[in-house]
């Protein structure tokens, strides 16, 4: 089993930036990729970015392109998501995600999900 626990989110005015982090632990040796997903009031969860654990590609939603970074620190088995530019519709709950396939970020499949942390922004 992989445990996961995001941390990081708040209130933020648009414009601004947040940075979340997710710590993975457990059998971390059986992921290859790492993600972020989210989920607004009323709408269905959706993919945001992913990374791989080794080589470090990545994959992002075109929705965030551009004001998303999301990074991995392997030592410390965690991964980042630097998130700037925030606009209102941005406001989700955010979960980190761990895949054990090998299909990459682009091809990102949940094995595990965390239990999410609240982003809002107001306008």
């Amino acid at each position: 089993q992989v445990q996961l626990v995001e941390s990081g989110g708040g209130l933020v005015q648009a414009g601004g930036s947040l940075r979340l982090s997710c710590a993975a632990s457990g059998r971390t040796f059986s992921i290859y990729s790492m993600g972020w997903f989210r989920q607004a009031p009323g709408k269905e969860r959706e993919f945001v970015a992913a990374i791989s654990w080794i080589g470090g590609s990545t994959d992002y939603a075109d929705s965030v392109k551009g004001r998303f970074t999301i990074s991995r620190d392997n030592a410390k088995n965690t991964v980042y998501l630097q998130m700037n530019s925030l606009k209102p519709e941005d406001t989700a709950v955010y979960y980190c995600a761990a895949d054990r396939s090998v299909g990459g970020p682009s091809r990102f499949r949940v094995d595990y999900w965390g239990q999410g942390t609240q982003v809002t922004v107001s306008s």
